[in-house]
């Protein structure tokens, strides 16, 4: 049985109210792919750093699981489409 390592890394960038995320995955094969998130506070409420991390974290593992799930469903379509004589 093989063992694959694939491995994500998140960027956090900070901006006044806002914070952006960027999630990258990486896989053996050396392909890359990335998805985005963003979260900005409302100024009526206590600055904690930590919440708009893990908010735009979340969303920019959750846009790249979407990406992810497309580029699995055109392979499959490649696949499994009419096979030439």
């Amino acid at each position: 049985m093989e063992a694959k390592q694939w491995t994500v890394q998140i960027y956090l960038t900070e901006d006044g109210d806002a914070t952006h995320a960027r999630a990258v995955l990486k896989t053996q094969d050396t392909s890359t792919l990335t998805g985005r998130g963003a979260a900005r506070r409302n100024p009526i409420d206590r600055p904690v750093p930590e919440i708009g991390d893990e908010l735009a974290a979340s969303r920019a593992l959750e846009d790249l699981a979407i990406r992810l799930h497309d580029v699995a469903a055109d392979d499959i379509v490649m696949l499994t489409g009419p096979v030439q004589a």
